[in-house]
């Protein structure tokens, strides 16, 4: 299906879609599973009412914000199939949604998100608008920025060999990015998207992110027997590689391997430079769309 013409999408845009999709769709149900730093509801779906529970975040990163509108035109293609019966790229999404309980949080750092779209004027708090132009090396392009809005880098923020990771980066303070805190799980984005994983205990976890057409699916040896063969069927399906990832640790995905030892990926869409251009989503979203459908239905091999 062909996505939305957009021109920017951020956390005022995702709200508005959902109300409307709620409306539109009873078996959608929106809530809150906390909140960002300066307040905005970090907001989840649900649909679907079978025995796996699978979750699917995008927008960890503030500048790969494209992620979000991509995830709500798959959850807007997915209730529409699911009311007509009609397929989506050739899978029967009411058979999924039958066997599949799915949790997507569209956005996990709407600070960050507002600040890279529509600048620091978003931030009400003088002396933090000031403290966010510091960290951006005084400047008011905020393209590349990554962290929330308080200079944390997300997804360097879960209790996976955290510290390995701080020594790894050069980045001793808040910045736009790579900054993992003082501590795992400082920030309220992070800490809400935890205790809700833990909460739910979800079989498989996919975060998205940009860029580079990969599918990373490992985490120090701790992953489960059948992670690779369920990563190359996710490759097969959507023309992406599978990369078994090394150097790399404290991040969300990385963190539910260690935990829990089921499947969890993060999938780095499109190609180019961050942030990918919104025209970019024609082209992400048919291949994304796939590897979405096939990681939720039953043919992987079962996985404890």
């Amino acid at each position: 299906m062909e996505c939305r013409e957009i021109d920017i999408y951020g956390y005022e845009e995702m709200h508005d879609h959902l109300s409307t999709l709620s409306t539109q769709y009873p078996i959608l149900h929106v809530e809150s599973i906390g909140s960002s730093v300066l307040g905005r509801p970090i907001q989840v779906v649900q649909m679907g009412v079978g025995e796996r529970k699978i979750h699917i975040n995008a927008a960890f990163h503030a500048n790969e914000w494209i992620t979000t509108p991509l995830l709500m035109q798959f959850i807007e293609d997915c209730l529409h199939c699911n009311t007509t019966g009609e397929q989506l790229y050739g899978y029967d999404v009411q058979a999924l949604l039958a066997e599949a309980e799915l949790w997507l949080v569209p956005m996990v750092n709407p600070d960050g998100v507002e600040l890279v779209v529509r600048g620091r004027e978003t931030i009400s708090d003088k002396q933090l608008r000031e403290a966010v132009f510091n960290w951006n090396e005084q400047s008011d392009d905020y393209t590349g920025w990554k962290a929330n809005i308080r200079g944390v880098d997300l997804n360097d923020q879960f209790p996976a060999f955290w510290e390995v990771e701080c020594e790894r980066r050069t980045v001793s303070g808040p910045s736009s990015r790579d900054y993992g805190g003082n501590a795992p799980l400082t920030e309220p984005e992070a800490k809400a998207i935890a205790a809700f994983t833990q909460k739910e205990e979800f079989d498989v976890v996919i975060a998205l992110h940009t860029q580079g057409k990969e599918i990373y699916w490992n985490y120090r040896d701790l992953e489960c027997p059948h992670a690779e063969a369920y990563a190359n069927r996710l490759a097969q399906v959507s023309g992406y590689a599978a990369i078994k990832l090394t150097g790399s640790d404290a991040g969300y995905k990385d963190w539910f391997i260690q935990e829990t030892g089921r499947p969890g990926f993060t999938i780095e869409l499109g190609e180019g430079v961050n942030p990918l251009p919104i025209s970019d989503m024609q082209d992400i979203y048919p291949n994304m769309a796939r590897l979405l459908l096939e990681a939720i239905s039953r043919s992987e091999p079962q996985v404890g």
